[in-house]
Parts: structure tokens; C-alpha cells; sequence
């Protein structure tokens, strides 16, 4: 079922690419708004929809298929033929996780405790590392 980010199925294969690189944009644009807020958990819980987005925008143009639902950014990118090293594959496991923590109250507890501005500002570094070796693959 389509939901609010999902592409229409009358969109091109390119317009559906450029749809979800959109949608990362503003999504990046909410990470570093509540980064100067100091919602740590919110910021990387947005910078982990930031990668979903660009991994399905690639699975689209790598596969010309539908993006498929689904959050797990390492089943993603697998899904996008991606040679990930293991480096990027721990990396895309641990944010996967952060889109956990941000939704439910329970891991948000305890998550908040880790989640600190330096902790934060580190994890950012290498979502960014990741996020611009994507962006070097989308075509325009």
C-alpha cells in the first residue's frame, strides 16, 4: 500500500529516481535543523531515511523496478547491487537501528543515554561519507 513517500505508479522510472533523491534532500534538510535543536535521536532516526531514500532511488535505477518497502538499509543497498565493503555494512546495520530507536518509546529510553551531540556528530561524519559515495552513482 502507497503510503505519503512512495512514488505514484504512473511516475517514469526517472521521475520515481528523482522523487526519492527529492525526498532525501528535505530529509537532510530536517537533520541538520533538529541537529541545531539538539534532537540527537530525531537527527539520526531522519539521516536514517536520508540513506533509505538514496538506496531506493538506486534500486530503481540499477534494477528499473519499484523501490521496495522496507527499512533495513543493508537489505537495501544489497538490493541495489552494491559492492559495500564490510566497513559500510556494519555502518548501514547500525543506522538501521537508529530508525528503531526513533519510533518506539522503550529503545528511545535507553537509546537517549548513548545519543549524545558528540556521538551524534560522529555518526553523522560517516552517514555523509556514505550518503555522497551514493550520490556519485545516481545518474541526473
Amino acid at each position: 500500500m502507497p503510503n505519503a513517500t512512495t512514488p505514484p505508479v504512473s511516475m517514469t522510472q526517472k521521475e520515481i529516481v528523482q522523487h526519492w533523491i527529492k525526498s532525501a534532500k528535505s530529509d537532510w534538510k530536517t537533520v541538520r535543523h533538529l541537529f541545531d535543536q539538539r534532537d540527537y535521536i530525531h537527527v539520526l532516526f531522519f539521516a536514517h531515511l536520508h540513506l533509505e531514500k538514496l538506496l531506493k532511488a538506486l534500486i530503481v535505477q540499477n534494477t528499473e523496478t519499484r523501490s521496495p518497502y522496507g527499512h533495513r538499509l543493508r537489505a537495501l543497498a544489497q538490493q541495489a547491487n552494491l559492492p559495500l565493503t564490510n566497513e559500510q555494512l556494519v555502518l548501514l546495520e547500525r543506522v538501521t537501528e537508529y530508525n528503531i530507536a526513533g519510533r518506539y518509546d522503550d529503545w528511545r529510553f535507553e537509546f537517549r543515554k548513548q545519543c549524545t551531540r558528540t556521538f551524534c556528530e560522529n555518526e553523522l561524519k560517516e552517514i555523509v561519507r556514505f550518503s555522497k559515495w551514493l550520490s556519485k552513482m545516481l545518474k541526473p
